[in-house]
């Protein structure tokens, strides 16, 4: 069971109508990255900071904690 999920990430991307080819060619993000977040698996919080600075909004518009 995941409890850490990137559901928002992609509401968050929609949202200020940004393409996950933006987000590869404008701020460098890796299709691996892309990928792990899909995919929900761990990241850094740097790459959560990097996030939420390229796409100008909050931890929880990329994070979900689930307590389940």
């Amino acid at each position: 069971i995941k409890l850490i999920v990137y559901e928002p990430f992609y509401e968050t991307l929609k949202q200020k109508g940004v393409s996950t080819y933006r987000l590869i060619q404008e701020f460098g993000v890796s299709r691996s990255l892309l990928d792990r977040l899909k995919h929900n698996k761990p990241i850094s919080t740097q790459t959560i900071d990097d996030l939420c600075s390229f796409l100008d909004c909050r931890v929880e518009d990329i994070v979900l904690y689930r307590k389940e």
